[in-house]
């Protein structure tokens, strides 16, 4: 049996979902014609989808399609998942684009289209019957900008302002949907002019692919059918033609259509084979090779782990060992099965270009290659946006750390910090949908219900000027032995962010043997400023005198006095609080600049240059606090409609203005009282 990878791309609600329940219900595969809206599509099962009526997980279906097994895989349009998009193209011979004709070519079909580069591409314009759609306005959209390899093969059959059926330009055949089925039907006589116009353009892209058919196109011979459909798969693997197909998925209008334009024209596995290893060099997709599977996806449920894999060489039944490439350890494959949503199948053997699910592999992970040669994995998108999570319930901080660990094996898109300086559990992932997301996975899973609130920013604190003679005093006389200590300090900034300490005793004031403790009482204190009990960096202390007893002075009476000057001395020395400033670097199209730049002011970022963006558009930089950017990953989605990207790293710490110092000293005590 021959095979077909086709994974779905586009925006959320273009009808991803509706084509895939549509293409299982056209070959057989389902029962009945699942609806988004009502939460029994195939595809989208996780309790999630069915509440959100959104696809959050990329979901592997088969469907069997005139003796060619094609395995469609069903992506999330929301960008919030767009690690799973990357999972589902990864082991995707050939994209298909979704956008509607309702309402055109959306967001998520141009990230589609960009996502896809170097794979082979159809597009899928969804919605032709409903009412206010314009499939050739579409078209003309597509063109204009994914460029001219764009070109019709499936369009619209239409009488007056309804849509009776499709017509496919190169049989120059029309069908329609009776009972389930497709059926011809006569080719409207008004469309003609349409088709042949079209047709044309057809014959210009597959002329290019053939020099004895680029002769027969300047002779202004017609191509036969063989010819037509031998241009536009040799188009279609190359890059240089992408057929656009239409249809509607509610009542399967064009689905056959489009299957049997993923039959003919589509690659298969060993056509396109465009493997690599994970140096880069070209891995060979032999069928009688070693067997060699690449993980793909990473599922975990109530049984356990799932691990979905493509057999990219050779073949594997159950009981096949084969070594994981990342940890050298030998790993044997359990049951084999081909999922279908929650649905899932016994295989007794899975051949190269195959896609198939295995459970309980003991240390497989999302990306690993199992069969010893290492292959490219999958550049995973930066985190972005962050919340501090925190049980409802004291005491829930395990069971959120212990759910959130399991999740990150199926979702490697967050990560997760439990951060001692500002005391909090600082999440970090793709969105507020996708952190939502999260929260309500750990409550229906592990029983624990979380809030969540901005994190608070690591602030810093250092100080401006010296404070000279500062002395800290212990005394205490409790019977027997007491304890005394006096230390004479000087404090001063430091170009640095160490904290250094140094004496300058002379004369045996304080004997050698407490220095260590000064130093140490000293290291104790910097953890917590004086301002907003932020930690101190660029601090130079010493010693410069003090006083002892012979039988009541200690190391630890040496310390109490160092934390007394430490407190005393501080509040001289002119303290401000620092923070934390991000070089900041975002990819937007030329017409949202001014936008951008207006909100970088606003956040008090400083602009440091902007040039040309590979693949088109700008790259500005700037330099921004990180105070500011908390919700930066929503708000830039927001003023560029999911077209903008960027990237923030720590850059270093910069002195607060006296209004954000202001504020942040005030929340601080706020905080501290609470917290009391």
């Amino acid at each position: 049996m021959s095979i077909r990878n086709i994974c779905l791309l586009g925006h959320g609600g273009e009808g991803k979902t509706s084509l895939a329940e549509s293409i299982l219900f056209t070959t057989g595969g389902a029962d009945r014609l699942g609806k988004v809206a009502d939460g029994n599509t195939v595809c989208d099962f996780d309790p999630e989808e069915i509440r959100r009526k959104i696809t959050i997980s990329a979901t592997p279906v088969p469907a069997d399609f005139g003796g060619c097994k094609i395995n469609l895989i069903d992506t999330p349009g929301y960008f919030d998942f767009s690690g799973e998009v990357l999972q589902g193209l990864r082991v995707a011979d050939t994209a298909v684009v979704v956008a509607s004709a309702k309402s055109g070519v959306g967001v998520g079909a141009e990230k589609g289209w960009k996502n896809s580069a170097g794979k082979s591409r159809f597009i899928y314009v969804s919605k032709v019957d409903e009412e206010n759609a314009n499939f050739f306005g579409t078209y003309e959209s597509l063109r204009e900008k994914f460029g001219i390899s764009v070109c019709p093969v499936v369009i619209p059959a239409s009488k007056g302002d309804k849509v009776t059926g499709v017509i496919n330009i190169v049989t120059n055949k029309a069908y329609t949907v009776t009972g389930g089925k497709a059926a011809e039907m006569p080719i409207p006589a008004d469309m003609a002019g349409t088709v042949e116009e079209l047709l044309e353009v057809l014959r210009e892209n597959v002329a290019e692919t053939d020099e004895g058919l680029m002769e027969k196109f300047f002779g202004g011979e017609p191509f036969t059918p063989e010819e037509f459909t031998k241009g536009i798969k040799s188009g279609v693997l190359s890059g240089s033609v992408t057929p656009v197909f239409c249809g509607c998925a509610m009542n399967g209008l064009g689905t056959a259509q489009l299957l049997q334009g993923v039959v003919d024209y589509a690659p298969s596995p060993s056509e396109k084979d465009d493997e690599k290893l994970a140096d880069g060099k070209p891995f060979k997709q032999d069928p009688a090779g070693t067997p060699v599977l690449f993980v793909f996806k990473t599922l975990i449920d109530q049984f356990g782990k799932i691990s979905f894999f493509k057999v990219v060489s050779g073949s594997v039944k159950a009981g096949t060992v084969l070594q994981n490439a990342r940890t050298g350890q030998q790993e044997k494959l359990g049951t084999l099965s081909v999922t279908k949503g929650k649905k899932s199948t016994e295989a007794a053997e899975l051949k190269c270009g195959d896609i198939g699910a295995v459970s309980k592999l003991a240390d497989t992970k999302t990306g690993d290659t199992l069969g010893g040669a290492a292959l490219k994995g999958i550049n995973f998108p930066e985190p972005c946006y962050a919340l501090a999570f925190a049980p409802k319930v004291k005491g829930g901080e395990e069971k959120i750390a212990t759910g959130l660990t399991r999740m990150s094996d199926e979702d490697l898109t967050f990560i997760v910090k439990n951060d001692a300086e500002v005391r909090q559990f600082i999440v970090t992932g793709q969105g507020d949908i996708h952190l939502d997301v999260l929260c309500q996975k750990l409550k229906s899973r592990y029983g624990v219900d979380v809030e969540t609130e901005a994190p608070r920013v690591a602030y810093r604190e250092k100080v401006r000027k010296k404070a000279t003679g500062v002395e800290g005093k212990h005394k205490k006389q409790s019977g027997g032995h007491g304890q005394f200590g006096l230390v004479i300090m000087n404090f001063e900034p430091y170009d640095g962010d160490e904290v250094i300490f140094e004496e300058t005793v002379v004369g045996g004031s304080v004997p050698k043997q407490y220095f260590p403790a000064v130093e140490k009482g000293l290291r104790e204190c910097v953890g917590r400023g004086v301002l907003a009990g932020y930690p101190v960096v660029g601090l130079k202390a010493t010693l410069t005198e003090g006083k002892y007893h012979d039988v009541d002075s200690s190391e630890m009476a040496f310390k109490l006095a160092t934390r007394a000057a430490y407190k005393a001395g501080l509040p001289l020395a002119s303290p401000v609080l620092l923070e934390p400033v991000g070089a900041l670097k975002v990819f937007i199209p030329d017409e949202y600049m001014g936008d951008i730049i207006g909100d970088l002011n606003k956040r008090r970022g400083r602009v440091m240059g902007m040039n040309p963006a590979e693949g088109g558009g700008q790259a500005v930089e700037a330099e921004v606090p990180m105070a500011e950017m908390n919700t930066y990953a929503i708000d830039l989605r927001s003023m560029t409609q999911g077209r903008g990207s960027f990237s923030l790293k720590f850059e270093r710490y910069e002195e607060a203005p006296p209004n954000v110092q202001e504020k942040v000293i005030k929340e601080t005590k706020l905080l501290e009282e609470e917290e009391e």
